[in-house]
């Protein structure tokens, strides 16, 4: 269930949020929003997330529900859920980024074999160590905050769709705007170029790079969009997830 439902979830979620996660992207770019693209091709790089979504968003579901199910604490199995997801998240990230910010044009399967060419596998995992940063403080206030929401509804409603929905869009969108700093880090470490010293990877390096260039409001490039995105992309995702997860108990019974 957990394998199916995630996967259903995490394909719907990332097709339908696609632009808002390329304008996102574009303002957190290092060569300015109007450069990476602005308000063109806003699909740009849509294959590769078809493509990987789903095993991501499947993987993250069944760690969780399994750390639940050993009675782990919400935030632990959460964590587990997301450092396991990254797996298959990270090469999918690099190259959609790059693909969502290329003024040329190129398709993702280009992106993906001129990094290999230049980087060598490593370069599908730039990134790795700040999107894990990222996402355990994420997932340690967004899955906490759901399920905290979900019982507050009260028996008979927590386990409705709708209720799953609406606490997934509140815990999303308050997760993602307190996290957009350690977002705007990762995404300027992946669009490095080899030569960037920010493609060591180090989170501090990129803070303080982007704190020197633009200030605070640099720190939350894109908080619009991101908030909007993954607020909306948690009622989605976490809807779905409950639906579907309904759906197959039912069949199965």
């Amino acid at each position: 269930e957990a394998l199916l439902s995630g996967a259903a979830a995490g394909l719907l979620v990332d097709l339908s949020l696609y632009p808002l996660d390329t304008l996102k992207t574009r303002a957190q770019s290092s060569a300015g929003f109007w450069s990476s693209g602005g308000l063109r091709g806003l699909f740009q790089g849509v294959s590769v997330v078809s493509l990987l979504s789903m095993p991501g968003a499947a993987v993250f579901f069944v760690t969780y529900d399994t750390g639940k199910r050993r009675r782990l604490p919400v935030p632990v199995a959460a964590c587990l859920g997301e450092a396991a997801a990254c797996l298959v998240r990270v090469p999918c990230e690099v190259v959609k980024q790059r693909a969502q910010t290329d003024r040329l044009g190129r398709r993702p399967y280009r992106i993906f074999a001129d990094c290999l060419r230049e980087e060598g596998p490593a370069g599908l995992y730039r990134g790795f160590r700040s999107t894990i940063i990222r996402e355990l403080p994420f997932a340690s206030l967004q899955f906490p905050l759901w399920e905290a929401l979900k019982a507050l509804a009260g028996p008979g409603w927590a386990d409705k769709p709708a209720t799953s929905a609406a606490s997934g869009f509140a815990a999303g969108g308050l997760a993602a705007f307190l996290t957009t700093p350690l977002d705007v880090a990762k995404t300027r470490i992946m669009l490095a170029s080899s030569h960037d010293r920010l493609a060591s990877g180090s989170v501090l390096a990129a803070l303080s790079t982007v704190h020197s260039e633009r200030g605070l409001p640099g720190l939350f490039a894109g908080a619009a969009p991101r908030t909007a995105m993954i607020a909306i992309g948690g009622a989605v995702f976490l809807g779905v997830y409950d639906t579907v997860r309904l759906l197959l108990s039912r069949l199965a019974s």
